[in-house]
């Protein structure tokens, strides 16, 4: 028996996504003259007939989400879209990933749309610039965002500011008096609310701020949240002869990075400079590295969870969730005889 195409071939056939061939079914005014063509020319070819009931399943509730991230190659994204893909399973839906990059996000993001509407949205740290924010509106769909503020919009935000702070403040209590700040290369409303909550904590504790101190790294990967970027900062601070006692990385991979650049140079951790990281991700419990837990896998599956119920009431008020940071203390930033 010759084998029946689904609606997955079509899109295939067509260079669209399923939730367009979907919505091209349904005959939805949000599909472009061009893109309806491609898929009715598939569908002809294909000899395609899509049964009632799907058909019906389409109409009323979603089943493909696009989660739009800006990379999913480091740890913290990683540990995120775990906990999306685990509770996925269980809600009968599907999902793709969309990587719009940290360069050119809005163009990125908002030619992806053009390829084809979605049946519902995960946004992840992504500014909803006014561009972004008017294309969304313009769909009748269901959309999450994680990491970024918005009040027309369900969202599950990590308190960066109190992460910034229990930092300087575990730092200062171990009775470091020069402490620095490795952050990244490129500044975000996440990263000034880190720093801010960090500088505030040095001023309440009466701890002076050496600007000198505070340091980015070279390269732009992962917007400088990496491990080359954390050893980059440790060579800039090393050449300005300005190496605190203890250094606060903007996340795990900066921290992990500066390590390594102290340990060969012959620099001891925490014994010459302490070093803590930012995110909690898995490795650092073996490397000992002291961290900021954002509860990044509850966060992915509570999206889901939220995006279940928003599917099903599209007419519920906007949710807003906020994240406390919890520290997690380790060997690194222990100072001898604390």
């Amino acid at each position: 028996m010759a084998k029946k195409n689904t609606i997955y071939d079509v899109a295939k056939r067509a260079g669209v996504a399923i939730s367009t061939v979907s919505r091209v079914l349904n005959q939805s005014p949000y599909v472009s003259d061009s893109t309806k063509q491609r898929v009715e020319k598939a569908i002809q070819e294909l000899d395609f007939y899509p049964q009632v009931n799907a058909r019906n399943l389409a109409r009323k509730e979603a089943q493909l989400i696009s989660v739009a991230v800006p990379t999913f190659t480091t740890p913290f994204f990683n540990e995120v879209l775990k906990g999306v893909k685990d509770e996925i399973k269980n809600t009968g839906l599907d999902f793709i990933i969309y990587n719009t990059g940290s360069d050119n996000t809005e163009k990125n993001f908002t030619g992806f749309i053009e390829k084809g509407i979605p049946d519902a949205m995960l946004i992840f740290s992504i500014e909803i610039t006014e561009t972004i924010h008017k294309r969304l509106k313009d769909l009748p769909i269901p959309v999450i965002l994680i990491g970024y503020e918005h009040d027309d919009y369900d969202y599950i935000q990590w308190d960066n500011y109190q992460g910034g702070f229990i930092a300087a403040e575990h730092l200062i209590k171990q009775g470091y008096t020069k402490i620095g700040m490795i952050r990244p290369h490129a500044k975000s409303v996440f990263s000034d609310q880190r720093e801010r909550g960090f500088r505030d904590a040095l001023r309440q504790f009466g701890v002076a701020m050496d600007e000198d101190y505070l340091v980015s790294g070279i390269t732009r990967k992962h917007a400088g949240l990496s491990e080359e970027a954390g050893a980059e900062a440790i060579n800039i601070l090393l050449s300005r002869n300005k190496l605190p006692q203890a250094l606060f990385c903007s996340n795990d991979a900066q921290a992990i990075g500066a390590i390594h650049s102290l340990k060969e140079k012959g620099y001891s951790v925490p014994g010459d400079v302490a070093v803590m990281g930012y995110d909690n991700i898995k490795i650092t419990n073996y490397l000992n590295l002291t961290s900021v837990d954002q509860k990044m896998y509850e966060v992915g599956k509570a999206s889901i969870k939220r995006l279940a119920e928003r599917i099903k009431n599209n007419d519920m008020k906007p949710l807003k969730t906020i994240i406390k940071p919890e520290l997690v203390v380790r060997k690194s930033t222990l100072k001898p005889g604390n």
